[in-house]
């Protein structure tokens, strides 16, 4: 089985969803004039620079969450397990080599998310509660089933990319890294409870999966709420906490940043227990962690930015671009730059303990106590910001709120943590680990195939809104009345 999974990734992650990547990513950049390189300014300007103002931080609407909001959601599903365990374990398998693969596809990630953010926007559709909910299957629907006329056709790629995102439900709400790392950090091997022994990362895994139950228990809205306070200080403590490894090694920093551009090309020589990674599996790697952190192309963040209160589409895409940023060039830059520093991933440790090993190196026991506090923030907001993308997709089928869907989302809304939990104990009792990057791997390979197929076919659309965008705030070219901005606005869904 485990040959097997390992024979699947290498073909989903081999050359033709790495060449489909490059391809759609050179496309939108080349098409939209470089736009994520050329008006990067402007796209910072209205992101991060308008956090402190409240009309973007509270939406007007109740039934809306604000962009503010809806990136810090957005965020919380992102930063957390790959950012750390996974930026780790890249740099372990492929060397310092695989960072640049994933700098370069999250160049091309920048507009790839605000390609799919912004269309997720544009066809999004509203429940009966007045709620808006958007993503893929959305844009399948309206774009591909409607407006080009493909009939139920849209639906096959629909049930494709919806069987991928939900085979992460196991993967993404895994709190194993976090339980790893917290039992590492206060040394806590394992519970005797009644004489039943239960190892110390079950016990901290139960304890997430209870936490997750109850910072989700609000819905989209809670969520939201409650992410555009956590977020922003956990990202800052650990902002924080690279910051003072990089300083401390700051020497050495020239020297790291060179082997991670030299091993790009030419593999990474054996040192020490490092066996050495070829070229293509430096290139593999760096991009498959790539995806699966900052999740440009896979679909995932338009189903929440979708739920925001946005004057334009585009705008909302903005936040996007700032998402791959913030999540890849910032967060798991210092993730790498610490392991490489603290010459932890050369001796054969992998995912949180390795990342736990380059804190403690730079900080002590003080360093890993504070990263295993980070890693617990950041487990539970990944597992809440996927909660809002499995309920958008469920939110989907219950437009129409059948009995079926109805008994769906209950049953979700039963054991919507407890997946990570039970996965877990599964790796606990395997003392398996490495295998679960096979099945994130994976698991984001598919859905992320049928996305970027996806929105090249509906690329026209982008176009249109971006040509649009501009005129309107930009003052690039002549505004075009009759455009509209929002596939509900058209004149003829409001005759239906």
């Amino acid at each position: 089985m485990i040959a097997f999974l390992d024979w699947l990734n290498g073909l989903l992650w081999g050359i033709p969803l790495i060449a489909l990547m490059l391809v759609a990513g050179t496309y939108f950049t080349v098409r939209s004039g470089f736009f994520q390189f050329r008006h990067f300014g402007w796209i910072m300007s209205h992101t991060v620079g308008t956090m402190f103002k409240k009309e973007e931080s509270v939406s007007s609407d109740k039934k809306l969450i604000s962009p503010f909001e809806a990136i810090c959601t957005a965020v919380g599903g992102t930063v957390g397990f790959g950012n750390i365990a996974g930026v780790a374990t890249a740099v372990a398998a492929g060397g310092p080599g695989a960072v640049f693969w994933m700098w370069l596809t999250a160049s091309l990630g920048l507009i790839l998310k605000q390609v799919e953010v912004t269309l997720g926007c544009y066809y999004r559709g509203t429940n009966e509660k007045g709620e808006k909910y958007g993503g893929p299957t959305y844009y399948m629907q309206k774009g591909l089933g409607e407006e080009k006329h493909w009939g139920n056709k849209w639906k096959i790629l629909a049930v494709i990319f919806g069987i991928g995102i939900f085979s992460t439900f196991f993967v993404t709400s895994s709190n194993l890294t976090a339980s790893e790392v917290v039992a590492g950090a206060f040394q806590f091997k394992e519970l005797n409870l009644f004489g039943l022994r239960i190892e110390g990362e079950i016990v901290v895994g139960a304890f997430l999966c209870a936490t997750t139950y109850a910072i989700t228990s609000g819905g989209i809205k809670g969520v939201a709420s409650l992410f555009s306070k956590l977020v922003p200080l956990m990202s800052i403590a650990y902002i924080l906490m690279g910051i003072m490894i990089v300083a401390v090694n700051f020497g050495q920093v020239p020297a790291a940043i060179s082997m991670i551009f030299q091993s790009a090309f030419t593999g990474t020589a054996a040192i020490g227990g490092f066996a050495g990674a070829a070229v293509a599996k430096i290139v593999q790697t760096g991009m498959a962690r790539s995806v699966y952190s900052n999740e440009a192309g896979w679909g995932t963040s338009p189903m929440i930015h979708s739920s925001a209160d946005t004057i334009h589409p585009i705008e909302q895409g903005l936040w996007g671009s700032f998402e791959v940023f913030f999540d890849t060039f910032v967060v798991c830059s210092i993730t790498a730059l610490s392991v490489i520093l603290s010459g932890t991933w050369i001796d054969g440790t992998t995912g949180g303990a390795l990342a736990l090993s380059a804190f403690a190196k730079s900080f002590g026991t003080v360093g890993s106590i504070l990263l295993a506090i980070i890693m617990v923030i950041f487990t539970v907001t990944t597992s809440g910001g996927w909660f809002t993308y499995y309920l958008a997709i469920l939110e989907h089928i219950n437009m129409k709120e059948t009995t079926f869907s109805k008994i769906l989302i209950k049953i979700f809304y039963m054991i919507r943590s407890l997946p990570g939990l039970l996965w877990t104990i599964y790796l606990v009792k395997t003392q398996n680990t490495g295998f679960i990057w096979t099945v994130v791997d994976i698991t984001s390979a598919i859905p992320t195939f049928v996305n970027v197929f996806v929105i090249l076919l509906l690329s026209n659309k982008y176009f249109q809104l971006l040509k649009d965008y501009k005129a309107r705030y930009m003052g690039i070219g002549q505004v075009n009345k009759n455009m509209v901005l929002f596939y509900e606005d058209r004149p003829e869904a409001k005759e239906e």
